[in-house]
């Protein structure tokens, strides 16, 4: 395998990854996370590719929001 094919392989994983992780994100956890979110919808297909790209660190913030919302030291 060239190394082209692994950037390919690697970029498409990471990006797939994203669009799962962002789904579930706009899906569940936007609402949590951001009170005037709540029963919005038009919006979050805007909101898609930014979260994609930027899957871990939404992620991370989310589980540090989650951990000070349940009492944690977070």
């Amino acid at each position: 395998m060239h190394s082209a094919e692994i950037i390919v392989l690697a970029t498409r994983a990471y990006l797939a990854a994203g669009v799962l992780a962002g789904a579930v994100f706009l899906t569940a956890g936007i609402g949590r996370i951001d009170a005037s979110a709540r029963g919005v919808y038009a919006f979050r297909p805007l909101l898609l590719p930014g979260v994609a790209l930027l899957w871990p660190l939404v992620l991370w913030r989310w589980r540090q929001l989650a951990k000070r919302a349940a009492g944690g030291h977070a």
